[in-house]
């Protein structure tokens, strides 16, 4: 099973492909998992005390990951009571234990945060990933169905089985093998993290596709698990009928973790960069044209930065308004994506006209296939213009841009 697991992980070209970038999700799943080793072996440690304050400190790990390690919380918790079910109360003292541990690991780092005045910064966290939900009543039903069938990002197969799998376990609820497979620690805890995420991106109303890494390791294992489960002892229904969907089951997870394995492959062996051959060209064309300072204004400002080290900030992101970052950094520098966004022109426009000097063929992707450079130069004679008198979003006689606003 453990085996099965592991291959669907390291067959899938959704995981190669998201492993590979600079995000969060992989360092989160890394440190789920290791809280979820220590949960599920509670019951057999000398000294679950100690192992359930490693828990915790582990949470706080993931909760300065990504916040969204909250919703993980249900999973650990499973993996943590269902072993320790018998004895209840070393249950509850281990969870209070592991409680308690965070509590005060993460009550220390804030305290450090609010000490040398980040809180600020801390709670811009939280407002940038805050979006506006649609007025309609039913909406929480359309996030739920995009978040929910988001899933078939990760794999048109094998996250289908998984979901049949685990509708199977609760519909067999009653029985002895369905409670069994229900009352599994990994089991249990797996089909916790996929719903937990799922519910995350249906409260954000905002399913990216990073965010289904969590979930695709998490199905992986309930695939694994029901897989055995069907080939176990005392397997739902008819032995015959077990086998029978077992093998079914069985070819299709094959077939699949075949097909993905040679795209995987042929990623590994054909790599792309791009988007660094992009920047990396940026990067050139602005120190081959000097224009005042060299700092950049992008979106993808923190990507460009980590490959070129070309300094830049992210037009998206930051504690202040961005024509307020921009009068006191005083950027020479813009790049963008295809097109332009009116509010980042309203905000640019206030000290500047621009100038598309330069595109650099990038990504496969319809609306980020071309990185558009241009100059930023400083209104003659320090002028300024004032968004509340003049339209700011449109573009200037003295602009030179070529692309579209959009």
């Amino acid at each position: 099973m453990a085996l099965l697991a592991l291959t669907l992980i390291a067959t899938s070209p959704f995981l190669y492909c998201f492993s590979r970038l600079a995000i969060l999700e992989p360092m989160l799943i890394s440190f789920t998992l290791a809280a979820l080793n220590l949960a599920v072996r509670l019951p057999g440690t000398r000294r679950p005390g100690w192992t359930s304050v490693c828990i915790g400190v582990i949470f706080t790990l993931m909760m300065l990951t990504k916040s969204t390690a909250v919703f993980l919380l249900p999973a650990l918790g499973w993996a943590m009571v269902v072993p320790l079910w018998k004895n209840r109360r070393l249950a509850l003292r281990c969870v209070l234990t592991a409680a308690g541990a965070f509590a005060t690991t993460f009550g220390l780092w804030m305290a450090l945060v609010v000490g040398d005045g980040l809180l600020r910064d801390y709670k811009y966290l939280f407002v940038v990933n805050k979006y506006d939900k649609p007025p309609e009543f039913y909406w929480p039903l359309v996030s739920l169905w995009w978040s929910f069938h988001g899933g078939l990002w990760i794999d048109t197969v094998l996250i289908p089985l998984a979901g049949i799998i685990a509708l199977g376990a609760f519909l067999a609820w009653r029985t002895p093998q369905g409670r069994k497979l229900l009352l599994n620690p990994v089991f249990g805890a797996s089909v916790w993290a996929v719903a937990g995420y799922i519910l995350f991106m249906t409260y954000q109303n905002h399913p990216q596709p990073r965010y289904f890494a969590v979930v695709a390791f998490f199905s992986f294992f309930v695939l694994a698990i029901g897989i055995e489960a069907l080939f176990g002892e005392g397997a739902p229904g008819r032995p015959r009928f077990a086998r029978i969907a077992g093998w079914a089951v069985v070819a299709l997870t094959l077939v699949a973790a075949g097909m993905n394995a040679v795209r995987t492959a042929r990623f590994a062996a054909h790599p792309e960069y791009t988007l660094v051959n992009a920047v990396n060209q940026l990067t050139q064309y602005i120190d081959a044209h000097p224009n005042g300072n060299r700092m950049l204004v992008s979106i993808s400002g923190d990507q460009i930065t980590l490959i070129s080290h070309l300094h830049a900030m992210c037009d998206d992101f930051g504690t202040e308004h961005l024509d307020a970052r921009l009068s006191a950094y005083q950027p020479g520098w813009y790049a963008t994506w295809n097109d332009i966004d009116p509010g980042i022109l309203e905000s640019i426009h206030e000290s500047y006209s621009m100038e598309q000097v330069a595109t650099f063929p990038a990504l496969d992707d319809p609306q980020r296939n071309l990185l558009v450079l241009f100059k930023l130069h400083p209104l003659p004679g320090g002028r300024y213009r004032d968004p509340s008198v003049m339209d700011l979003t449109e573009i200037m006689p003295e602009d030179k841009i070529d692309i579209p606003l959009e």
